[in-house]
């Protein structure tokens, strides 16, 4: 396991010296598909680095309604958490595993040191922090612009892409939780797209044509 994170840090430009110490300060956390791993309230004491599988952002209001915001694939960082544990502030967000996962901790506390000794951390959270802003961005627009038809093509496309599967095992009631809004919206959007022959639906399962 420590050879594949190795290799992922050093492929995305972290230097030798760096890797080191992530993996000597680090911890190896195993989660399985739908297990929450940060909620709104909470005070994030480590960074998860996605080793393997995927995890959902997204947004959740006092009412428990919930959009959803970006998925975190392999070798991403948390870009959120890092910006609330810097602020000393509590997370606004909250982060489950859309799929089993192995994620690798990394304590807060290091992270300050770590951006000031090494030039390719620094570049590591900027960039991070940058795509999640642009991800942001198009799910705002996405809101602002798009019909709830073009929203949830956009949905089936982006887990499509975060899973590298054609299927997506989600139930209608799931992905409208996601959309914040109702089943039989969702419902009647997915048969549209079918008859349009741009999906396939079977039970708790939808293939992308």
């Amino acid at each position: 396991m420590n050879e594949e994170l190795k290799t992922r840090l050093l492929k995305i430009g972290l230097e030798q010296a760096l890797v080191d110490e992530i993996l000597q300060n680090g911890r190896l956390m195993k989660v399985r598909q739908d297990m929450p791993l940060i909620s709104p309230g909470m005070k994030a004491e480590e960074m998860p680095m996605v080793i393997s599988g995927t995890l959902r952002i997204m947004r959740e209001d006092e009412a428990g309604n919930e959009i959803f915001l970006y998925y975190l694939e392999g070798g991403e960082a948390c870009a959120m958490s890092i910006s609330c544990c810097m602020n000393n502030m509590m997370s606004q967000f909250k982060a489950v595993a859309e799929t089993e996962a192995q994620l690798w901790m990394v304590p807060m506390g290091l992270i300050d040191q770590w951006m000031a000794k090494y030039q390719s951390f620094r570049k590591f959270i900027i960039d991070s922090y940058q795509e999640r802003f642009d991800e942001l961005m198009l799910m705002i627009d996405s809101i602002a612009f798009m019909n709830m038809d073009e929203r949830l093509m956009k949905y089936l496309l982006d887990k499509k892409q975060s899973s590298a599967s054609f299927e997506i095992e989600k139930t209608h009631q799931q992905i409208a939780t996601e959309l914040n809004t109702s089943r039989v919206v969702i419902s009647r959007l997915l048969k549209k797209l079918e008859k349009e022959e741009k999906i396939e639906l079977h039970r708790n399962r939808i293939e992308v044509l």
